[in-house]
């Protein structure tokens, strides 16, 4: 599901949001802040104290363009929100190091990428399915399967304390863990959920799951009382329930995972370094430096020698050639480009050497244009499933009210 929201950026920011979003049970990922702005992250070698943090941060803050400075101290992290028309990346390097009196040393901040979350995410539900079959199978074992072999089923009838017989008293103590430790993240849920007021699909997995394992607690202390009681108990209802719906999770995330995976298979046609030139008075190139992407500024000048990909989109001020844009636009023909025409960041200069002027960098790109769609393609539900969760919105009380009315009953 996409949701556009208009917020006015000098009252709260789109962080503040997410974090609202959040607090009622979902999960949000920002696909674009709609602000003409940059975001980048610095990392800063060197022994950072307090007034040498406020120094930077007052002249990073001083900068034309530069909206927002945070610092974290822990990991000596500088991240800056500003507009790429007017500054750039280089510039807060320089800024950061000539505080420092060549003390500092500042670069790019290393990405996590996709792959650690979303590996840890699918192997916590994997663990967490693993855990639930060791209880859950010997549960539908001693309930299902045993109760048909009549020389075990004799064992597990055999009373521990009036009615309360092992194969009862065993299933209960299985059931415990998958109920409450297992299944503590539907706990979580059930409580943001509860604390604004929304119902959704976890209420019910919470409240159905509890209402059967605490009925059939209330039977097996009936049974350790009374002499004539006679119940069948259902303990593998709710193990088995929490562990199809942590089976139906994970391969949620296992599918979300590859597509995350595509991602970064995408935002890995940018190249990690490119050269960038720059000009004399008389407009000849007076120096070439290899610097990292990520430091390319609006309208610099870079070089792309055959062989090479296009760091970022931009337009040809000299030269010519033939580029491979199958990997962005899926043409498998050679495209010749000479002076005055475009280029798109992640396609493979082939035979000549360009000289390209950047025209847009970041978000603008068209690169990062591609990965937004396919997140917003990724997030999106389909029609049946907004027909369901507009359904659930009535649903989940009604069933809650139904059951409430059928225990008065």
């Amino acid at each position: 599901m996409v949701f556009e929201i208009q917020y006015d950026p000098k009252i709260l920011s789109h962080n503040q949001l997410i974090e609202a979003i959040e607090d009622t049970s979902f999960e949000v990922v920002l696909i674009t802040s709609g602000e003409d702005r940059s975001k980048i992250h610095l990392k800063v070698d060197g022994v950072l104290t307090h007034p040498l943090m406020a120094m930077i941060e007052t002249s990073l803050q001083t900068l034309p363009g530069v909206e927002n400075v945070e610092i974290d101290p822990v990991v000596h992290k500088i991240s800056i929100d500003y507009k790429p028309d007017q500054t750039g990346p280089r510039i807060f390097i320089q800024v950061i190091e000539s505080v420092g009196s060549g003390r500092f040393k500042a670069t790019i901040f290393p990405e996590e990428g996709w792959e650690p979350h979303k590996q840890d995410e699918i192997k916590e539900y994997y663990k967490s399915i693993l855990r639930s079959l060791v209880f859950r199978i010997p549960i539908f074992l001693t309930s299902m399967v045993f109760m048909n072999i009549p020389g075990i089923k004799k064992g597990l009838d055999t009373k521990v304390v009036n009615m309360l017989s092992i194969g009862k008293l065993l299933r209960w103590i299985l059931s415990t863990p998958v109920q409450f430790i297992i299944g503590r993240r539907f706990y979580t849920e059930l409580h943001k959920a509860l604390r604004h007021g929304s119902a959704n699909i976890n209420v019910l997995i919470a409240l159905k799951t509890n209402v059967a394992y605490f009925f059939l607690v209330y039977s097996v202390l009936w049974a350790t009382t009374s002499n004539n009681f006679k119940s069948a108990d259902f303990f593998e209802t709710s193990a088995m329930l929490i562990s199809f719906i942590l089976l139906g999770k994970y391969l949620e995330v296992l599918a979300k995972g590859k597509t995350s995976e595509a991602i970064a298979k995408l935002m890995d046609l940018a190249p990690d370094t490119t050269m960038l030139l720059t000009l004399d008075n008389e407009g000849s190139v007076a120096n070439e430096e290899e610097i990292d992407s990520s430091l390319i500024q609006k309208n610099d000048l870079i070089k792309v020698i055959p062989g090479a990909k296009v760091a970022l989109d931009g337009f040809v001020i000299w030269g010519q050639s033939h580029v491979n844009e199958s990997m962005i636009m899926g043409e498998a023909r050679p495209v010749a480009k000479r002076k005055g025409d475009t280029v798109i960041g992640g396609i493979l200069n082939e035979n000549g050497v360009l000289h390209v002027q950047v025209t847009r960098v970041g978000s603008e790109s068209a690169l990062s244009q591609i990965v937004r769609l396919v997140e917003s393609a990724q997030m999106a539900k389909a029609l049946v499933q907004k027909f369901a969760d507009s359904i659930s919105k009535y649903f989940v009380p009604l069933v809650i009210f139904l059951l409430f009315f059928t225990c008065l009953a």
